[in-house]
């Protein structure tokens, strides 16, 4: 499996750990930056790149994850949420990198270089690449619903227990 990986300055260290670890357990990572230190890089320039790379593959039919890496993980995986067809989850467990996988079919893995040691970074990757995604048909009709909007803008029907509730009142 192919992984793309992106990152800043706070995420560089376990990028290059990741790298080395994807490699020796049988991936195929894709590096797509940084390349080196620089404490004022901006993660977009690299994250986006990263979470087009997995969005492309998929696209080709070809089965991609992705990582993206930086000191909280938070705008890593909303730059790489702006991808179409990207689903990015932050992650901070070894559950809610299962929880990604198989209830959201999460494609791109977020975490934060500041906020978990190497092991446990590496530890939760490990799992959510190594996870499923069910096809469970109320996750499939949940992301089906958000991959509608992406396309259309068009917000979903609201079900019958919410109609008239929308403004506050009681129906």
């Amino acid at each position: 499996m192919r992984v793309h990986l992106g990152s800043d300055h706070a995420g560089l260290d376990l990028k290059d750990h990741l790298l080395n670890w994807l490699t020796d357990h049988g991936y195929e990572p894709v590096d797509h930056g940084p390349f080196v230190y620089d404490a004022l890089d901006d993660y977009p320039v690299f994250c986006l790149r990263a979470a087009e790379g997995v969005a492309a593959d998929r696209a080709e039919g070809l089965d991609s994850l992705g990582v993206v890496i930086g000191g909280s993980g938070n705008g890593e995986q909303m730059a790489a949420n702006k991808v179409h067809g990207v689903r990015s989850a932050l992650v901070w467990s070894e559950e809610t990198a299962v929880l990604a996988r198989e209830h959201n079919d999460a494609n791109v893995v977020s975490v934060g270089g500041r906020m978990h040691s190497l092991d446990d970074m590496t530890r939760f990757v490990e799992v959510f690449l190594a996870t499923p995604f069910p096809g469970d048909e109320r996750h499939v009709r949940r992301i089906g619903q958000l991959c509608s909007y992406e396309t259309t803008r068009e917000l979903p029907p609201l079900p019958e227990s919410a109609l008239g509730r929308v403004d506050g009142t009681d129906a």
